[in-house]
């Protein structure tokens, strides 16, 4: 057996963990990573990786009875990885693999991007961890591709080399928001106008942020519409724009999903439609560029917790296929939910297998 120390590295949490695999795996699934200890830091509380880990070391020490000596480790960063090395954006860190094997007597050490890390861990999957909403026609030699949702917008792919399949991240998520609806090219506008943008990526839409962004969106444009309209338009509510209190206005994303789910308020409900489709379109935008027929994976952490939302209607999948003269392709695409919250850390733990 291998002890691998694998870490998710964010900027306000970082998630360490011991795990132990069968020597010479590594595309193992969940079930053969054996989870040895985990704890969970204030990223803030530490100059830098390596003291956190050392103490991390010292609790699994005093928890198991003996000293954990792992011989290879993977870093999941939520931020840009280059060259083996990385600058966290939130946090004064500046990491690189050959530092880190040397404070850390570590052999073998690598640092990747989160997303490449949530790339890694579709590898460790079983089917208990995923939802399928499109069957499609899998492929098993085709590209696969990974989207998600969060606090920001990941979107990464897979590609299939020999035996097995090599990782990519990409910044995807940075690039243009697109909109097709009327609807869209009002929130276009209230991005440029209320936040003096130049641009606006699709990360200002689908993300955490963006669900917050459309809800304040919507609510002032609520206010601005006739009311009996408004009521017209939704029967079942009579609580909309024109009421609005102070404390309705700044909710937040968790606060408006939840109430989207549990239809207490109209304009949640329709904040998360508008983001549903925004997510679906930009889906199928990164299907039409790499056609994987291995499977679109929905990861984040947003969509496990709204599938009642993305299911009803086919609001998803209905603006994913939705592209015209293309839209027979995306038909043929199994497009599935990620539903294991650590696919990220399962994934740094097969790519430590590799090194």
């Amino acid at each position: 057996m291998t002890l691998l120390l694998v870490g998710d590295v964010g900027g306000t949490k970082t998630l360490l963990r011991l795990v132990e695999m069968p020597t010479g795996e590594t595309s193992t699934t969940a079930s053969q990573q054996k989870n040895l200890y985990e704890a969970l830091y204030t990223s803030q509380e530490y100059p830098d990786l390596v003291p956190m880990v050392r103490e991390f070391l010292q609790a699994a020490a005093a928890a198991s009875g003996s000293s954990p000596t792992p011989t290879k480790a993977c870093f999941a960063i939520a931020g840009p990885v280059v060259g083996n090395t990385s600058v966290l954006t939130n946090l004064a860190w500046s990491l690189t693999t050959e530092r880190l094997e040397q404070e850390l007597n570590i052999a073998h050490v690598s640092l990747i991007n989160d997303f490449a890390a949530v790339g890694y861990g579709l590898l460790s999957l079983t089917p208990e961890d995923i939802l399928t909403l499109q069957a499609g026609r899998p492929q098993s030699t085709a590209p696969i591709a990974v989207i998600g949702a969060g606090t920001g917008l990941g979107e990464g792919f897979l590609v299939r080399l020999l035996d097995d399949y090599h990782v990519y991240a990409t910044e995807g998520g940075h690039a243009d928001f697109a909109p097709r609806t009327d609807m869209e090219f009002e929130l276009l506008q209230y991005f440029h106008q209320h936040y003096h943008l130049d641009r606006v990526s699709v990360e200002r839409v689908v993300s955490g942020q963006g669900i917050v962004t459309i809800y304040q969106f919507l609510c002032d444009r609520a206010q601005d519409l006739d009311r009996d309209r408004l009521s017209a338009a939704s029967e079942h509510s009579t609580n909309l724009g024109a009421n609005l209190t102070k404390k309705d206005r700044h909710l937040s994303a968790a606060e408006i999903s939840q109430a989207a789910l549990e239809k207490s308020n109209p304009i949640c409900q329709q904040t998360m439609e508008l983001f549903i489709e925004a997510y679906g379109a930009e889906a199928g935008n990164l299907a039409l560029k790499l056609l994987p027929y291995g499977g679109l994976y929905l990861a984040g952490g947003i969509a496990a917790k709204i599938l009642p939302l993305i299911k009803e209607g086919d609001r998803f999948l209905n603006a994913f296929k939705q592209k015209g003269r293309m839209s027979s392709l995306l038909e043929r695409i199994p497009v599935h939910i990620v539903k294991n919250p650590q696919v990220g850390l399962q994934g740094a733990a097969v790519c430590a297998s590799r090194l």
